[in-house]
């Protein structure tokens, strides 16, 4: 009867709760072996493999697959990260796999050309300089769309420090 009401048996639970623990365990494991980069969101291909390591975990617990094949998924997932990692270090191969950071405003001038390019609309930045406590476009010395998709809002006053924006698209 209680099997009928979990729509489950309980071995099947406990299967599931074993896989669970076995995974978390995994990715402890293995996101200490390859680093923290592991979890960050640098450049999109790293929220990518972010997402796609959550969609492993949760696929193995909650499914009959095996745990064998998530922990290999797993560790391939972090391997091709840290091996793309490795050649962006190394090569050019980052210009391929990360979106170039863009400016959006520089100063207090919003940049249309950019903004309409980035898809990002006079109401998504102005809820980004809200966050960012700014209280007068003049404030703003730079505002920038990230390669993860971030919005950087630089401000204050005193000059803007050029190397801040080395590698971002200004037009």
């Amino acid at each position: 009867m209680i099997e009928e009401w979990l729509g489950t048996n309980v071995q099947e639970l406990g299967l599931v709760a074993i896989s669970g623990f076995a995974m978390v365990i995994w990715a402890i494991v293995t996101i200490r072996v390859t680093g923290l980069r592991s979890l960050s969101k640098m450049s999109g291909f790293d929220f990518v493999v972010t997402v796609a390591l959550g969609s492993v975990v949760g696929g193995i617990t909650s499914t009959s697959a095996s745990l064998w094949h998530g922990a290999t998924a797993f560790a391939a997932l972090l391997g091709v990260q840290w091996t793309i990692a490795q050649f962006r270090q190394r090569s050019r191969l980052g210009t391929i796999v990360d979106n170039e950071p863009i400016l959006l405003m520089e100063g207090p001038d919003i940049i249309e050309d950019n903004l309409t390019r980035a898809r990002v609309t006079h109401h998504d930045l102005l809820a980004k300089l809200r966050e960012a406590n700014v209280t007068d476009r003049e404030q703003v010395l730079a505002v920038v769309l990230e390669t993860t998709g971030d919005v950087s809002v630089l401000h204050g006053h005193g000059p803007l420090d050029v190397a801040l924006l080395g590698g971002v698209r200004r037009n």
